[in-house]
């Protein structure tokens, strides 16, 4: 049977009601690719004319599935497409039996949906190193064929989870020139959350038609201030894959210019990458680091992660403490430029530091009372210019050592 997780207090109340996409169905079943009682493996068919964009893990020791998807990513076609993902093995460090157990899902899919094997895009997760039993999945291809529908969005969110302890699920309607444009999207993240690009699994799915070139180009953009901008552990991992399709179904065309169809976006793809922080393994605080100031955007955001990722930080948030000592270290390490007599620190509103010490103002009962909250934030200006980078993560806690010191069990 499944572990028993309890689920993050910072999670939602429920899973969202989700705008119902044209152009694309979900279905999920259990296949016992590594759980038992649960959902593991999804299953995503897309209309014909459906544009994909893709964003995926700048690791070195990427998975199989992930270096199909990106050979695959860039090719123009009008034929339907399918995603399908398992949860519970990564399929990543598996040599040729990882290429091989690949192609034997991704081409059974293409066959049972009547595809190009160049149009079905895969995604494993879970634990590397082992071999894929990819049978567990073909041989439920036909179960999900049968199930596929459009209202069961909530369904593949469920089957992508592995140590989540919530699905994770956003979207949005929008009104384009009086026509209605919908975007919805599923994602899963926990651990083994950094940056480049972000450490997880996530699918997007809008019923505008979009060109191929603009889509890719507004996903790779938004990816940087949205899931290129938060941080659980400083993990990079082997499987990261980001799918954007548009469906094109309900007629209404968006250009590189629409700035309302990108703001939309950019929303959904931001309340996702928050929920996967706030699904932190172990999290029960939510932070957001925010440096202004900056010589350069690359400054700022290389200061920002420099606090975000720094233990000292994280258990000290943790702990209730106020320790902004541990904030002026994390500046110091970063290798990024920084005055020490022109930093500035505030935790929410109440101004820590400033010119290079304490603050004359500053009350440490004040600190204290304030790091009771779940969601924080911390602000740096650094005095040195005018650019500034926000991320987002989550405390350390016991939890994360008791997840992840049995995750192979």
């Amino acid at each position: 049977m499944a572990k028993i997780q309890h689920i993050s207090p910072l999670a939602p109340e429920k899973f969202p009601e989700l705008p119902v996409i044209r152009g694309v169905e979900f279905a999920a079943v259990e296949a016992g690719v590594k759980y038992q009682g649960r959902k593991d493996v999804m299953l995503a068919r897309l209309a014909s004319g459906t544009a994909l964009a893709g964003v995926f893990t700048k690791s070195s020791t990427r998975a199989a599935p992930v270096l199909d998807c990106q050979s695959k990513i860039g090719l123009d076609s009008d034929d339907g497409a399918a995603i399908i993902v398992n949860a519970g093995n990564a399929n990543a460090f598996t040599g040729k039996n990882g290429t091989d157990a690949t192609y034997a899902v991704t081409s059974a899919v293409a066959d049972c949906l009547d595809l190009p094997e160049s149009r079905v895009f895969s995604s494993s997760t879970g634990v590397i190193g082992e071999p894929l039993q990819h049978s567990r999945i073909t041989s439920k291809l036909l179960e999900l064929k049968e199930n596929l529908s459009d209202a069961a969005i909530q369904d593949a969110a469920d089957g992508i989870r592995t140590t989540d302890t919530f699905a994770k699920g956003a979207g949005i309607e929008i009104s384009l020139d009086g026509q209605i444009v919908r975007i919805a999207g599923i994602a899963k993240g926990s651990g083994m959350i950094a940056p480049d690009m972000a450490t997880m699994l996530v699918y997007i799915f809008t019923d505008a038609r979009v060109d191929r070139d603009v889509l890719q180009s507004m996903l790779s953009e938004l990816t940087e201030t949205t899931f290129n901008s938060i941080t659980v552990d400083s993990d990079t991992s082997t499987s990261d894959t980001l799918l954007l399709a548009a469906t094109g179904a309900s007629e209404v065309e968006v250009g590189a210019e629409s700035a309302a169809f990108r703001d939309a976006l950019h929303g959904v793809m931001l309340d996702l990458a928050h929920q996967v922080v706030r699904d932190g393994e172990g999290a029960t605080k939510f932070l957001e680091i925010e440096v202004t100031g900056a010589a350069s955007q690359e400054d700022a955001k290389t200061h920002a992660l420099a606090i975000a990722n720094s233990p000292l930080v994280k258990t000290a948030v943790a702990g209730e403490d106020p320790n902004w000592g541990r904030v002026v270290m994390a500046i110091g390490k970063s290798g990024a430029p920084a005055d020490r007599d022109r930093l500035a620190i505030r935790f929410g509103d109440i101004l820590v530091a400033e010119n290079g010490w304490v603050s004359p103002d500053y009350h440490e009962d004040d600190g204290a009372s304030y790091m009771q909250n779940q969601d924080l934030k911390i602000s740096i200006d650094l005095g040195l210019g005018k650019s500034q980078s926000t991320v987002w993560t989550c405390d350390l806690t016991h939890g994360y050592i008791t997840i992840n010191a049995d995750y192979r069990s």
